[in-house]
């Protein structure tokens, strides 16, 4: 999804002309989401699917309505709302309100991509800012988690609550994700519950071996840059490897900070947003290495036991800055 200049890689999405259309891309990187889906379905139920269609909807309702103020021709085909709101709903748990999730998608595309000026002029990953919106808004509903149930017809009473009623009750028993059990109680979940999803956790924690799969297609079509991943992956790795090593009771593996929580989702679909991540190789490298320390930092000292959304956030805000100061002068510039 680049092309070489020099010594310069250029995002082109969405400036790209030729077979690989914006539409074409964000369609395809849709398509690989599918098996994750699918996943979502088998351990939640009718509820993914309801959460999924529910941010969808909201996104394509914020795009509709915000599109004749940037003046812009439609984009509700090109499949950018479609990819927001599914990578959206696949950070909430099973459990969380359909009307949220509206809201949710509302306000990702709104906020995080219209107000800028449409598609390839916003500065944070549009997905996230709505994700950073319902933590904010609603941190009780977003942070109570369900373990998988494998009833493919079931639905939580909660995600048929309306808004500015308290009627609907947790129905659910709550279970802590892995991450929350490593981070406050310093018990590991077995790897291989990790690997396959039949953990706690939102929709995008089903399976880590799905995302590594997709990423490798990814990566194999150039439509994601392997820098990026590469520099996450290896800072994760060697910076959680210290405090493993300094004390393995305490700290969880590298391994462990690799398959929980979002980190392979954010690392694949949200840290590579082609809009959000610097342009030159060496900005790409910073970027990444950012966003793994970042994750680390806030895993492990942070309030929280997940971190991937602020450390992608955060690092969007740089990129601006990363970009002005890893450009490539000129021959003859002095």
């Amino acid at each position: 999804m680049s092309i070489a200049a020099g010594k310069i890689t250029i995002s082109t999405s969405p400036f790209l002309h030729g077979v690989d259309t914006t539409p074409r891309i964000m369609w395809e990187v849709t398509l690989t989401l599918l098996p994750v889906v699918a996943a979502a379905y088998y351990f939640f139920g009718l509820a993914a699917l309801l959460l999924i269609g529910a941010t969808i909807a909201g996104c394509l309702a914020a795009e509709y309505l915000f599109l004749p103020a940037t003046k812009r021709k439609s984009a509700l085909r090109d499949g950018s709302a479609t990819l927001t709101g599914l990578l959206l709903a696949l950070c909430l748990p099973p459990g969380f309100p359909l009307w949220m999730s509206f809201v949710g998608g509302f306000v990702a595309i709104g906020m995080g991509k219209m107000i800028w000026g449409g598609l390839g002029n916003n500065v944070f990953n549009p997905a996230l800012v709505g994700r950073a919106f319902l933590q904010a808004a609603f941190p009780t509903a977003i942070t109570t988690w369900s373990a998988p149930d494998g009833r493919y017809l079931s639905l939580r009473g909660t995600n048929l609550a309306l808004p500015f009623f308290q009627g609907h009750a947790v129905d659910a028993v709550s279970s802590a994700t892995p991450l929350a059990t490593m981070k406050f109680d310093h018990v590991a979940a077995p790897l291989t519950q990790l690997l396959w999803g039949n953990t706690s956790g939102s929709l995008g924690e089903t399976s880590a071996i799905l995302f590594i799969l997709a990423g490798l297609y990814l990566l194999f079509r150039k439509i994601i840059n392997w820098r990026i991943v590469v520099s996450i992956v290896a800072t994760v790795v060697v910076f959680s490897g210290i405090f493993w090593l300094m004390d393995g009771s305490r700290y969880p593996s590298p391994l462990f900070m690799l398959l929980s929580g979002g980190l392979l989702l954010g690392t694949v679909y949200m840290a590579t947003d082609l809009v959000t991540s610097p342009i030159t190789p060496r900005g790409l490298w910073i970027y990444g290495l950012g966003i793994g320390f970042l994750v680390v930092l806030i895993r492990t000292w942070g309030g929280l036991p997940e971190g991937v959304m602020y450390a992608i956030l955060l690092m969007n805000a740089c990129t601006p800055l990363i970009n002005r100061f890893t450009k490539i002068k000129p021959y003859g510039h002095s």
